[in-house]
């Protein structure tokens, strides 16, 4: 833990030292970076220098009023709201995706995939083809728990909660999200604002009056850092404890605070706009799960945006997360696809949209994988209320950047949406696809220091065809 004093800040040659001592006995933060450099000196990377960011969809999204329109079928399941055409020839989104309608000569769209389960769960991000563990903690298991370079997590879990703590936090009632199977707890995903080991062990000690004080705490890191640079207590400190108090100062004070970009790009990921106060009170849902919606629309911006300031920090892998938006039964908990389109799609076009944007005048597009996808799909057949059911056979999945070939369409899906037709991809394919996005594995597989069950499943796996 990282103590600031009470009343000056005063921090001690000794005390500095100390820093970083995240871990048990002897073993300090410190010592785990200088032994990760070293074996890197040793041996080439296993890493491509790129990262992936894992948006769940949570509740299971629809293909009809997305990415697979369909419009020549019975009234009872033809597209809610009609279509739009895109920027790809031939290609038609939903109607309340204009943005990715216009960047669709940029993504990678997949008619043909299905997780393989109509419940909710924590799947695809966890499923035997990843060992039964959140993707990115098997990507730390090879990667290693923290950046070499800049010290933090290379797996990070975002919810709600982590841009608003006010805000809803992950729903575990089918599933954890932060599953680490047999990996260990070592590889357990960092999510700030969740209350993780780690996040507790770089929680900054401060006065109680000023601890609920942002600005005060962000003050104190920065005084701080001027201090040690101004009375030269750095010099002589070997680079690893630098590093580890980097990792403290600049991974809390730097990374995660979105006060740190430009207004202008937190005004365009900004979904705010979309929280509806009143349109979700009726009868068609109560208040615990109004609450859901306008949670949604409130933080989903904003958390790509902390996705992307992680991964350009050194993340490989973040996980995004919704919560159950996507389950338009139109029941007594959940809205129906008509009123779902404003609610869920709209804001959900909005966040990507900018991310898109921002990557591309970035000039990082190339070095982050979006992925897109929930645990289903929905029915083909609209239900009496005018919702979608659960549909394990078939789900949407969108994916941009990380050097996919752009402006396609992979695979087909029946004429009623219901089932892969023709270039069928399962949840292995999608794993394998960002395990050789993250990891070089002609270097992986010259390594002997992983299991071999670990190994093969990494180095096996056949990525979604086409998409590279």
């Amino acid at each position: 833990m990282l103590s600031i004093g009470e009343s000056n800040d005063r921090i001690t040659r000794r005390a500095m030292m100390t820093i970083g001592g995240l871990g048990f006995g002897g073993l300090t933060l410190a010592n785990l970076l200088a032994a990760k450099s070293q074996a890197a000196a040793s041996s080439g990377s296993l890493t491509t220098g790129k990262s992936v960011i894992f948006l769940l969809q949570h509740g299971g999204p629809t293909q009809f009023e997305t990415f697979d329109p369909k419009l020549d079928v019975p009234d009872a399941i033809r597209t809610v709201g009609g279509v739009t055409q895109t920027s790809v020839p031939g290609t038609i989104f939903g109607s309340a995706m204009p943005g990715l309608a216009r960047h669709a000569d940029k993504l990678a769209v997949v008619r043909s995939y299905s997780t393989g389960s109509g419940a909710h769960s924590n799947r695809p991000l966890i499923t035997k083809a990843s060992v039964d563990a959140n993707i990115g903690s098997l990507y730390a298991r090879f990667a290693g728990s923290n950046d070499v370079e800049s010290g933090l997590p290379t797996n990070v879990a975002l919810y709600p909660n982590s841009i608003d703590p006010t805000a809803l936090g992950p729903d575990e009632r089918f599933g954890k999200l932060a599953t680490t199977g047999d990996l260990g707890s070592a590889y357990t995903p960092f999510a700030p604002g969740g209350g993780s080991d780690l996040q507790r062990n770089m929680t900054l000690a401060l006065p109680r009056n000023r601890f609920h004080d942002r600005r005060a705490l962000l003050s104190s890191l920065d005084r701080l850092r001027r201090k040690l640079d101004a009375s030269g207590t750095m010099e002589g400190v070997d680079k690893f404890r630098q590093q580890a108090l980097d990792m403290v100062l600049r991974g809390v004070g730097s990374a995660f605070d979105l006060s740190q970009e430009d207004p202008k790009t937190i005004a365009r990921y900004d979904t705010g706009q979309y929280v509806d106060e009143t349109g979700y009170a009726d009868k068609s849902n109560g208040a615990k799960s109004r609450r859901w919606y306008q949670t949604n629309a409130q933080t989903l911006g904003k958390q790509l945006l902390l996705a992307r300031r992680l991964c350009e920090s050194g993340c490989g892998f973040v996980t995004n997360a919704t919560r159950f938006v996507w389950d338009m039964h139109a029941d007594t908990n959940n809205i129906g696809v008509e009123r779902g389109m404003d609610a869920v799609i709209r804001p959900f076009d909005h966040a990507i949209t900018a991310f898109i944007e921002d990557c591309e005048e970035r000039g990082i597009a190339d070095d982050i994988l979006l992925v897109t996808v929930g645990e289903m799909g929905r029915t083909p057949k609209i239900n009496k209320r005018g919702g979608r059911d659960h549909w394990g056979r078939l789900a949407p999945l969108m994916m941009y950047g990380g050097g996919i070939s752009r402006g396609q369409v992979i695979g087909q899906s029946t004429v009623d949406g219901g089932a892969p037709q023709a270039g069928a991809v399962g949840t292995e394919h999608l794993v394998s696809t960002i395990l050789h996005t993250l990891l070089d594995i002609g270097e992986l597989r010259l390594r002997t220091k992983f299991p071999n069950d670990l190994m093969q499943l990494a180095s096996s796996g056949t990525p979604i065809p086409g998409l590279f």
